[in-house]
């Protein structure tokens, strides 16, 4: 091994003392400083919403009857383990709990099945069908949840046998989504979501696979009902899509203008939860949403700041990723998660506190890779540091060539990581050496925002500015100039 390889590995172990001693010390002053009550009017209304056990739909307020006391679910999780090690599977159980209790269930019991692959007819096998069975029985649960997006065949024999509704991990996603969407836009793409998935699972009993009435005119062979209600359906989405496609085009309009000031801009993107709208709050004093639970926010936020040296970029904080992100997901928010590709860095946040951040990483890069963004510069910020494992992060520092331990909570390391965000910023590159006259201060002002001053100085007739702008900007520069 080669004596540089040496000297990194002892840099990165003093660092990681520093990181410990710096860290401890941030997390002191945070919580002598910090007030437990929180400001924010999204999360105060989300939490005066809960879900309680009991059957009780009792109104708390008679004058608002959307803060009702809702039935809580009880859920068996389900997973089938196919590759990877056993804890591989535990921590995919694990999140799947979590997703479970963010969209408002109790988790009873929980089960694992060791497969090649999932079972054609029922997704685990008969034995185990026969022991989901019993743990609803004993624990008295009216759901069960697979670790995996099942067949609409799949998941009407699994019913059939367990004898409660069956949801998938894709349902169980799409149901969060559809709680947290609060814009138009966002309700929206929910909505078609579920729609496309909901599309191949139409099922009907009894009367509703009966023809429709019929009469003059009606005679024939008619339409059922499930064909009746595919079209609607069908129609339905093709409507959502006009509507997305409509509100795109404000979006794309935004983005376009601030591309043609040539201000940079940098998505914030990783895994749900990994603290993406806490970083964003820190970076920008934005009242962004922030909570402890998965896809607290799909709705993304645009926010401006400046650089040290006075330069005018934004960042964007977007939708976060999740293993086996639901395909119908990903299509219906293709315009938002174009902030990600269309950007010009990308600050992927990892949870450094979780189980398994290399596969976190992997995750969301392999959706940065569908989107379209693989070639986008990307810094790694290792999120919640003051409460990771030394080791985790060491681990993590040598594997990322551009990571930075932080702590959006607090502060540790923020100013690092912006030092290392507003170095790797794309640079203006048309030199100009001008004197702009005093009546145009706003080139003036648009140079500072833009560009990269080399030098300013102030002569009788005007500024005289030698500095490194876009090219549109120069060329305005030029017009005034001649």
């Amino acid at each position: 091994m080669s004596d540089s390889k040496f000297d990194k590995e002892d840099s990165l172990e003093i660092d990681i003392d520093t990181l410990i001693r710096e860290n401890a010390q941030a997390v002191a002053d945070y919580e002598l400083n910090e007030s437990p009550v929180s400001s924010n009017q999204d999360l105060q209304d989300r939490q005066a919403l809960r879900r309680v056990s009991g059957l009780s739909t009792e109104l708390q307020d008679v004058t608002d009857a959307e803060y009702r006391q809702l039935r809580l679910e009880k859920v068996v999780l389900v997973g089938v383990w196919t590759q990877g090690s056993a804890l591989d599977a535990e921590n995919s159980l694990k999140e799947l709990a979590a997703l479970a209790e963010t969209a408002g269930s109790q988790v009873m019991e929980a089960l694992i099945q060791r497969r090649d692959k999932p079972d054609s007819a029922t997704f685990i096998g008969s034995g185990k069908v026969k022991e989901v069975r019993e743990a609803v029985v004993a624990t008295g649960a009216d759901t069960v949840v697979c670790d995996g997006e099942l067949s609409p065949a799949q998941l009407r024999t699994l019913e059939q046998k367990v004898k409660v509704k069956v949801i998938d991990r894709t349902a169980l996603i799409l149901d969060i989504f559809a709680q947290h969407a609060k814009s138009r836009e966002g309700k929206a793409q929910v909505e078609l979501a579920q729609m496309s998935y909901m599309l191949p699972r139409l099922r009907g009993w009894g009367e509703s696979l009966s023809r429709q009435a019929g009469g003059i005119g009606g005679r024939g062979p008619g339409e059922t009902k499930i064909e009746t209600d595919r079209r609607r359906i069908n129609d339905k989405m093709s409507k959502l899509r006009r509507e997305i496609k409509e509100m795109k085009i404000s979006r794309d309009t935004k983005r376009n203008e601030r591309r043609r000031n040539n201000i940079p801009s940098v998505a914030i993107a990783g895994y749900t939860n990994a603290g993406k709208s806490s970083l964003l709050n820190r970076l920008t004093g934005a009242d962004v949403l922030v909570e402890n639970a998965l896809f607290a926010t799909l709705d993304p936020t645009v926010r401006k700041t400046q650089s040290a040296d006075g330069r005018i970029y934004t960042f964007v904080d977007t939708v976060g990723f999740v293993r086996h992100l639901p395909h119908q997901l990903v299509e219906a928010f293709k315009s938002t998660l174009e902030e990600v590709s269309e950007a010009d860095l990308i600050v992927h946040v990892v949870d450094g506190s979780h189980p398994d951040p290399q596969e976190q990483l992997r995750a969301v890069r392999q959706v940065i890779n569908e989107i379209g963004g693989g070639e986008i510069m990307e810094i790694i910020a290792i999120n919640k540091a003051d409460v990771s494992a030394p080791e985790v992060l060491m681990n993590l520092l040598r594997n990322e060539s551009n990571a930075y331990a932080i702590s959006a909570r607090t502060g540790y390391g923020v100013d690092t990581l912006v030092k290392a965000i507003e170095a790797a910023l794309p640079k203006p590159k048309v030199e100009i050496n001008a004197v702009i006259p005093f009546n145009r201060g706003d080139l003036v002002s648009a140079v500072h925002e833009q560009g990269e001053i080399i030098s300013e100085e102030y002569l009788p007739e005007g500024t005289k500015i030698h500095a490194m702008v876009g090219g549109a900007l120069a060329q305005k520069i030029q017009m005034i100039i001649q």
